[in-house]
This record gives structure tokens, C-alpha cells and sequence, in this order.
């Protein structure tokens, strides 16, 4: 498999740091590299996008929204060009609302997408409910069309997703959203709590969520909020909570979802380089990506 690196480096709070910094802080740590000795890469570089600003929106309650649409649709076309290719894309975050342009690139060409997202939050207000504003708040209910008021530029793009093309594995805020009067996904999409995948086996869930959701799709897309992870695992995280799962399950996580066929691309996001003063976590991103992706060398599961 020929693998092509995508940045995204966009952050929904409207600011140019952070998160925003995490492709170019990963590239530093030796990502390409690390992915060369196992697959052929390359490097498109990143996205272009208008320039953020922290404005909320009354529409759609959405802040930086300009910068949002600017985004979604360069990397719309990012991802087109490396399935036109004929090759991987790997899109390096930022936060997550990057998903959005790769599973619209990945519905272009396929006729369709479904979703195996891995992420400690739901990501589900409606953006008129966020506490933030930030659409990383909400990319999952944008995708599924669950949001009023979006610009041209996203309203024409939603829904992207059928409730049934999508598996939620690794979820922990439910309560914070009972609290906070927002309905939970449960019930809605099939989800998995870190709770639940811990009891259940997370790699067990996870192959059978990805086989599920090739099932309800001609082609689907693999998104990896690095949140899901424990905060003892990774701090540098902007949005830290208790519970979450290990280095060792996400990487066997991940390696099983990969090794279900029809996997059009894979997006890594939510790593702050700013948390992160002397590189370590970055490294361990690092061993993460690169020794899970060595899994596209091998032919898929039958």
C-alpha cells in the first residue's frame, strides 16, 4: 500500500496554535520517516484554509466558521487527489472536524462512506449546545446532519453519513452530556464506552465495528481522536477526563480496523504540540502511526 501524508493543521477555537501545530510537530518527531521504513510515502503537505477567528456564528453557533468550510473543502480535495492516485491517505490533524473533508472526498468517489470513529468524546452537539463553539464539539452530529443554521458550504455536504454506517468505540463523557441536557448518541449509532469495550475486549469490538461498517458501505473511513487514550498515556490533549484506554489497545485497535477491507483513509487528530515541551508524546504518536500502518503492507482480512 503507498501511503500519502495530508496535513491539516486547523484548530476550531479559531487560533493558529495548539492542535493547529500538530502536523508540522509530527513531521519533526519523524513520522515520515518512521512510515518509510515500512511502506512507500509521501508528502503532500498541508491544506490551505482562510484564516481562523474566534467568532461564534448565531446561525449555526459555530465558531471560526469561515475557516471551518475553507477547511473541509481543502481537504475534500486533498483527499480526492490521493484516492485519485490510487493511493492511502493519512490526514494529520489538527482536531477532528478534519474528518469531514475525507469522508465527503471518500462519498465522491465511492457512492457512499461509513464511519469507524475512535474518540473519548462523542463529539455529537448540536453546535448551538456547545459549550465552546468549536465544531470539534460536534463534527460526528454535522457529519450525521444533525445541525441548523450551517453556512452554503456545509449544509450543501451534510448529511454524509446514515446513523447505520457509523461504530463509536471508546466514548466516556456520557454523563457530562446528560448533564448538560444533550442527548447521548446511544442508541442512535452504534457505540461502545471505554467501559464497555474493556469488558467486551477492545479488539475484538473493534474488528467487528470496522466489518460492520464495510458491511453498510461501499468504502469507509478510519478517524483516531487521540483523546481516547487515557490522560496518563497522552496529557497532551486540550480536553483531558478520566478513564480511557492504553497505548497497547489503540494500537491493536487500530492494526485490526486496518486489516478490514474497504478502508479508504485514516485520519489522526487532537495532539497538542504546546502540552508537549521535550517531544515525548510526539514520539510516542510517532511508534503509534507508523507501527500500526505497517498493517496496510499486508493484505486485508478476507
Amino acid at each position: 500500500m503507498e501511503v500519502t501524508v495530508v496535513g491539516a493543521p486547523f484548530n476550531s477555537a479559531g487560533l493558529t496554535d495548539g492542535v493547529a501545530r500538530a502536523p508540522a510537530a509530527l513531521r519533526r518527531a519523524g513520522l515520515v520517516s518512521a512510515l518509510a521504513r515500512r511502506l512507500e510515502v509521501a508528502d503532500a503537505g498541508d491544506v490551505g484554509f482562510d484564516p481562523p477567528a474566534p467568532e461564534r456564528s448565531p446561525a449555526s453557533g459555530l465558531l471560526a466558521e469561515r475557516a471551518l468550510v475553507s477547511m473541509v473543502a481543502g481537504t475534500r480535495r486533498a483527499v480526492a487527489a490521493v484516492h485519485q492516485a490510487g493511493r492511502f491517505p493519512l490526514v494529520l490533524g489538527g482536531d477532528c472536524p478534519v474528518m469531514l473533508g475525507a469522508l465527503a472526498a471518500t462519498r465522491d468517489r465511492h457512492g457512499g462512506v461509513g464511519l469507524l470513529m475512535l474518540d473519548g468524546h462523542e463529539d455529537a452537539y448540536p453546535p448551538r449546545r456547545s459549550p465552546t463553539g468549536e465544531a470539534a464539539d460536534s463534527e460526528l452530529a454535522l457529519a450525521l446532519g444533525l445541525a441548523e443554521g450551517l453556512p452554503d458550504g456545509l449544509a450543501a455536504l451534510v448529511p454524509l453519513l446514515a446513523p447505520g454506517q457509523v461504530g463509536l468505540l471508546g466514548p466516556r463523557d456520557e454523563a457530562t452530556i446528560a448533564r448538560e441536557g444533550v442527548a447521548s448518541l446511544r442508541g442512535v449509532v452504534p457505540l461502545w464506552s471505554d467501559v464497555e469495550l474493556a469488558v467486551r475486549g477492545p479488539v475484538e469490538v473493534a474488528a467487528q465495528a470496522a466489518r460492520d461498517v464495510a458491511a453498510a458501505a461501499p468504502a469507509w473511513w478510519l478517524h483516531v481522536d487521540l483523546d481516547v487514550l487515557a490522560t496518563a498515556e497522552l496529557a497532551a490533549v486540550d480536553y483531558p477526563q478520566p478513564g480511557g484506554l492504553r497505548w497497547w489497545h489503540l494500537r491493536e485497535m487500530t492494526v485490526a480496523a486496518l486489516g478490514v477491507p474497504g478502508c479508504a483513509g485514516w485520519t489522526v487528530a487532537i495532539y497538542n504540540p504546546d502540552l508537549d515541551p521535550d517531544g515525548g508524546q510526539a514520539a510516542r504518536i510517532v511508534d503509534y502511526v507508523a507501527g500500526s500502518a505497517a498493517r496496510l503492507a499486508e493484505p486485508p482480512d478476507a
